[in-house]
């Protein structure tokens, strides 16, 4: 089980940093509307095989964010 809601944390995150998703977008090098469909999808975003992998071996998968220190 996945107990992060990975495409909540990035629109999220997105509006706490004040970049849209076409900024995200530019960012990662693909397009605004991949980055969309990416968030719209619930579980897309982390590869289904590995959750149920991680699952089957008796694991739930939890997701930390630590934000960078700026440079």
């Amino acid at each position: 089980m996945l107990k992060n809601n990975i495409e909540v944390d990035v629109k999220v995150r997105c509006i706490e940093n004040r970049t849209t998703q076409a900024d995200l977008a530019e960012k990662i090098s693909t397009t605004p509307s991949y980055v969309n469909r990416l968030i719209r999808k619930n579980g897309n975003v982390v590869n289904r095989t590995f959750l149920q992998m991680m699952e089957a071996l008796g694991y739930d998968v939890e997701l930390s964010y630590v934000k960078r220190e700026a440079e």
